[in-house]
């Protein structure tokens, strides 16, 4: 028998006290946060969900995600996490992919839920989660979450659940066709929760760690959630990323650990009013989501005197494959080495051993590969081949074993036979002072199939004009591999967890 939730029951055993998770003024103890998944499992029990069920969540980062996540494992039940930033038709599609039996949904995205939970054919329930004080009459067709808790009791025996079950669906990014959905077990989440903070990271109790990365995102939910309260940390919750709430927050809780993508640790960074705030007690910070720009990292070490652990992950590897280590010095640009019980290597396109120095698809293999896509198991047997999952992402390894990522296969460029990887003109780009972020993406081209386009925004007060852009890039790249054009925007489209989104760029 292995449950997810064991880890929130075994540290509110263990020191019951213990501050778990603070949300400004509100404050949760872990004997708190227990009674409260507890309380949630009796009502959703209630409502006729089972062991294999599934309870869909759209939740921002709230004390609220927690309850419901770990309520939700303790029935037996598998959670769906849904970006908060779905529309209707999403939100549709995504319940009834994964057969939802309910949604548990913030009442400030209640208007997008309502309108996709009246049209599907699984959900049976909506359960609204509101503000305390909140003057909004629930539509009669929904559950007052708040009230559902008032009405149950705060014990509840944990339902037994084999290792293999599945504890959560991740839906992946759907860069081609409709998002898949990543079954992750128990034993999946539960691990690489486990080997992080004993093996990878080493935190310790009185750790405060920062959730600003999306709860609904498996960088946020294992690096985060389930590593702290595993490790019996405090968690202090910033719902939607600020750099001047986060350096506040950083300042007044005396956060240790943070947890980012490479575009907050950018702000963090450049902002303005950065000096004004005491970062000081940060003592372990960790970058993931996509490549962290080496002159921000660099910078950002040199600023406040703390190592960025850049790693290396996805929704099917639930999420840790690799990371550079606490007690080494990091190698900039690399994702380090794999995690403790995972293999990695590199393939070529015939599933060739690729040597050191040279690039191939990084494939995987452990305890953090996923059971596969939820009813897809032909897109299963295509991802997962001879036991080693295919991540679609190419990469070089260095002697020493480390691993430098060069890019997604699917967003190589082929201009005029030439393979150009986007990464490395970026991180020529980057390098330029006035620039904030970049994407390089193909466009088509008559002549040579595809052309170079690089997409820019400027750092506040900053500007250059595309020719000198064009030219820095011409000083330092070859050729084919320069862009022959540049677009200027105030800001990239990101994803909710800060991932620049080249699909929409395209």
């Amino acid at each position: 028998m292995l449950n997810l939730a064991v880890i929130l029951e075994q540290s509110a055993r263990r020191d019951p006290g213990k501050l778990a998770l603070v949300l400004d003024d509100v404050k949760l103890r872990y004997a708190e946060l227990n009674g409260a998944a507890n309380k949630l499992a009796n009502a959703l029990t209630a409502l006729d969900v089972a062991y294999g069920d599934k309870v869909a969540l759209m939740l921002p980062n709230t004390p609220h995600f927690a309850i419901a996540y770990y309520g939700i494992l303790k029935t037996g039940a598998a959670v769906v996490p849904l970006n908060v930033l779905f529309k209707r038709n999403e939100v549709q599609y995504h319940l009834d992919d994964s057969d939802a039996k309910v949604l548990i949904v913030w009442e400030g995205f209640l208007p997008e839920a309502l309108a996709a939970f009246r049209n599907t054919q699984t959900c049976h329930h909506l359960i609204v989660v509101q503000a305390p004080g909140s003057p909004n009459a629930l539509p009669d067709d929904t559950l007052g979450f708040n009230q559902l808790l008032a009405a149950n009791q705060p014990t509840f025996e944990l339902v037994p659940t084999g290792s293999d079950d599945t504890a959560v669906i991740l839906y992946t990014s759907g860069t081609t066709g409709q998002p898949k959905g990543a079954e992750l077990s128990h034993f999946n989440m539960f691990f690489n929760a486990m080997v992080g903070v004993e093996k990878l990271l080493f935190l310790q109790p009185d750790e405060v760690g920062l959730a600003v990365l999306p709860l609904f995102h498996s960088f946020g939910q294992t690096c985060v959630l389930n590593a702290l309260v595993y490790g019996g940390a405090t968690i202090t919750m910033l719902p939607r990323f600020d750099p001047i709430k986060a350096m506040e927050i950083i300042q007044r809780d005396k956060v240790t650990y943070f947890a980012g993508v490479p575009t907050m640790y950018f702000y963090l960074l450049n902002h303005p009013e950065a000096s004004k705030y005491d970062l000081s007690s940060l003592r372990l910070c960790i970058s993931g989501g996509s490549s962290m720009p080496v002159e921000v990292l660099l910078a950002f070490n040199k600023k406040y005197n703390v190592k960025i652990m850049e790693g290396y992950g996805l929704s099917e590897t639930a999420p840790i494959a690799s990371f550079n280590h606490r007690h080494r010095d990091p190698k900039p640009g690399s994702i380090g080495t794999p995690l403790w019980g995972v293999d990695m290597k590199l393939v070529g396109a015939a599933g060739e051993l690729v040597p050191p120095g040279e690039m191939g698809e990084i494939v995987v293999r452990g305890h953090n590969v996923m059971k596969g896509y939820y009813k897809r198991p032909t897109a299963t047997a295509e991802a997962i081949r001879h036991g080693w999952f295919h991540t679609g992402d190419l990469a070089k390894m260095d002697e020493e074993g480390y691993y430098f990522i060069v890019d997604r296969v699917k967003d190589m460029i082929i201009r005029g036979g030439f393979n150009v990887y986007p990464r490395e003109v970026e991180e020529i780009l980057y390098a330029h002072p006035a620039v904030a972020e970049v994407a390089v993406i193909g466009v088509p081209d008559p002549a040579l199939g595809e052309e170079i386009k690089a997409v820019v925004a400027f750092k506040p007060g900053q500007h250059a004009d595309e020719q000198e852009l064009i030219d820095y890039c011409k000083e330092r790249l070859a050729a084919y591999k320069y862009p022959r054009s540049i677009e200027f925007r105030e800001a990239l489209p990101k994803t909710a967890t800060g991932k620049i989104l080249k699909r929409e760029l395209k």
